[in-house]
């Protein structure tokens, strides 16, 4: 009995030991800091289902402008779907923050454990403007439980700023041609999130059988969106809808496709069976 009593007491003991730990990760998960006092307190209100703080934290005057799934809606709308998840845990992870004119602009993936159990992964993209002392969300695009992987930085160097965008179309048109594919036409940018999300789907392995129907070819637009802008206008892809914006062209240079209504520029909403789709309409038929 002696000998089943100690045993008992180092069970009980491991798995005290084992919820402290997870309950020690869960909070240092939601406490963890994201380097931007501003989205911190944003954390925190949502976290405690804080509504005043919370809305204290959103442009009024503008009126905060919100797209979640593609939807317009506003601030409220955006203020009640956090407080609507009553989070118990949420991790904060920072894709990219920058500095701008306007203030910040932040990038994040948030996953956050609810009361009831379930875990809902989420992008999130805020523009905030300091007024006074106080920093606002006047702007953010926010993406739910996205279907497609997304980025957790935007390191790669997805668009090199030394590569002559008319060079490497002809060197493509030239192997398009051997090896019976068209060339596809993927004008973006480094900063662009949406542009990191399109590589990452075209790298899927139940993508291949479509992706190797085409050379690609990444035409940058440079830091300000006007870089290869004659390049954009030769293959009909108007730059101001959007980027990625995509165009299909023959190994002879002829325009197959191309995107004029910014239909990829959201590509983090995407999923795999709208690109698949659109590959697999567009590549070169079977010899």
């Amino acid at each position: 009995m002696k000998r089943y009593s100690r045993y008992l007491a180092v069970l009980i003991i491991t798995a005290a030991l084992a919820v402290a730990g997870d309950a020690t990760a869960q909070t240092s998960a939601s406490d963890a800091t994201t380097g931007f006092p501003p989205l911190d307190q944003w954390k925190v209100a949502v976290l405690e289902g804080d509504s005043i703080g919370l809305k204290a934290l959103y442009s009024i005057d503008p009126p905060a402008q919100v797209q979640a799934n593609g939807t317009k809606t506003g601030g409220g709308e955006d203020i009640n779907f956090w407080l609507g998840l009553k989070a118990k845990t949420m991790k904060v992870e920072i894709v990219r923050l920058r500095e701008r004119t306007y203030g910040k602009s932040v990038i994040f993936k948030a996953t956050v454990q609810t009361a009831d159990g379930r875990t809902i992964d989420i992008t999130n993209a805020q523009a905030w403007r300091k007024d006074g002392e106080q920093w606002h969300v006047f702007n953010v695009e926010r993406t739910d439980s996205p279907h497609l992987q997304q980025p957790s930085d935007m390191n790669k160097d997805i668009y090199p700023a030394d590569k002559d965008a008319r060079t490497e179309i002809k060197e493509a048109e030239e192997k398009a041609a051997a090896q019976h594919r068209r060339v596809l036409l993927i004008f973006g940018a480094n900063w662009c999130y949406d542009c990191h999300v399109l590589d990452l789907a075209l790298h899927r392995p139940d993508f291949q059988p479509a992706v190797r129907g085409y050379e690609i070819v990444h035409v940058d637009i440079g830091p300000d969106g006007t870089k290869n802008a004659d390049v954009a206008k030769q293959y009909d892809v108007p730059l101001d809808s959007g980027v990625p914006a995509l165009a299909i062209i023959e190994s002879d240079g002829k325009v197959v496709v191309s995107q004029k209504n910014g239909e990829f520029e959201d590509a983090r909403a995407l999923t795999p069976e709208v690109l698949l789709e659109f590959l697999n309409r567009w590549k070169p038929e079977a010899r």
